[in-house]
């Protein structure tokens, strides 16, 4: 058995969103403490998202990346809602069917698989 979305998406999501997140705020003049501090994690998991050593498994598409470009506006101005843009960009990538494809590349080895969801949002 393979693994599951919920898996995938802690494995591999979150990382990819963390270091595009990272990659945005440095390009928008944030160090790497500061990086560090906005999105709650050490400064050593910073520096590997910016140096493509972590969650530089595949790339988003031009509707996530904008998203998390809106997300990188919201949690500069206000940190505490972090949590609530990274459920933001999650469900964008659940809704158009990006984490289906993510499990039957990392996950699922049976065609036909009904285990993803989308959600309407």
């Amino acid at each position: 058995m393979g693994k599951t979305p919920q898996e995938i998406e802690v494995w591999y999501v979150l990382p990819a969103v963390r270091r595009e997140l990272a990659v945005q705020l440095k390009r928008n003049g944030k160090s790497q403490k500061e990086i560090a501090e906005l999105l709650g994690i050490t400064n050593a998991a910073v520096s590997q998202y910016l140096k493509d050593k972590r969650g530089c498994d595949f790339q988003f598409d031009d509707l996530v990346l904008n998203r998390i470009k809106k997300s990188v506006s919201n949690i500069t101005r206000h940190p505490e809602d972090l949590f609530g843009e990274l459920k933001a960009i999650t469900n964008l990538i659940q809704k158009t069917g990006f984490l289906c494809k993510l499990h039957q590349k990392y996950g699922h080895e049976r065609p036909g698989c009904r285990s993803c969801f989308v959600i309407n949002v």
